[in-house]
């Protein structure tokens, strides 16, 4: 039986990279214009949202969004999330009002199309250069300063299949501590089942996502307060995921 589906998950495959150009092509020149300058941030993060619900809708994916608490568009926050599949990228934008900056993988500049913005307007890290890595702190102290949130993935990778939750990375808690922004995590529930990096895999179905309670960075400092909220913010994620696995 599992041969027979074969043929469907090549070509639900490379309808996902058909469904990802089609948009792109139709606003490119909306989207160009809307990256020559920095200040037209917010403009190109309402068409990025468009994109990702055109792509969401023809992949067959129903979203279901619940907030424990609501943000406020005219600050700045650190949206971090577990890292499962190709389409975290696309649910994050649907998710989230507040224009945000990705920090991402410098691989996927390379993607057709997707890869000429992409790498125009995300803050590129590249995991195995340590100069790579410093510059993704003032890239983003830059991005911060100009109203804007970030969102960054804090496993660093998408783990293995077996794996729930990886460790996180310190990244994204240094950052919100030195500009005393809240954290605010995001559970996906979905993805892994919908459109994992399993190539013989997913469906059209439900993606649910919650936002959890922000946790502040108030009079945090010490590379102790680091590890702590880190470790929180892991825990808040973890529970969830294991909370809804054993339902």
């Amino acid at each position: 039986m599992k041969v027979l589906k074969y043929p469907f998950w090549l070509l639900y495959r490379i309808w996902f990279y058909v469904v990802m150009a089609i948009p792109i092509l139709v606003m490119f020149p909306l989207l160009f214009i809307s990256i020559l300058k920095e200040a037209w941030y917010p403009f190109f993060f309402k068409l990025a949202q468009i994109w990702a619900r055109f792509i969401l809708v023809f992949m067959g994916f129903k979203t279901k969004i619940t907030k424990e608490e609501t943000t406020d568009i005219s600050k700045s926050y650190m949206f971090i999330a577990n890292h499962t599949s190709m389409t975290d990228i696309m649910l994050m934008l649907i998710a989230v009002k507040n224009p945000f900056v990705f920090v991402g993988k410098a691989e996927l500049a390379k993607i057709p199309l997707f890869g000429f913005f992409y790498k125009r307007t995300c803050i590129l890290v590249d995991r195995n250069n340590s100069k790579s890595r410093q510059a993704v702190f003032s890239r983003a102290q830059e991005r911060l300063k100009q109203g804007l949130s970030i969102c960054i993935f804090p496993e660093g990778l998408v783990p293995e299949e077996h794996i729930d939750l990886a460790e996180f990375k310190d990244g994204a808690f240094r950052l919100a501590i030195n500009h005393q922004i809240p954290i605010v995590p995001l559970t996906f529930y979905d993805n892994k089942k919908r459109f994992s990096y399993t190539f013989f895999s997913g469906s059209p179905g439900r993606m649910k996502v919650k936002m959890h309670r922000f946790i502040s960075t108030v009079s945090l400092e010490s590379k102790e307060d680091i590890i702590t909220l880190r470790e929180q913010s892991r825990s808040v994620i973890y529970n969830e995921l294991i909370k809804k696995k054993a339902q």
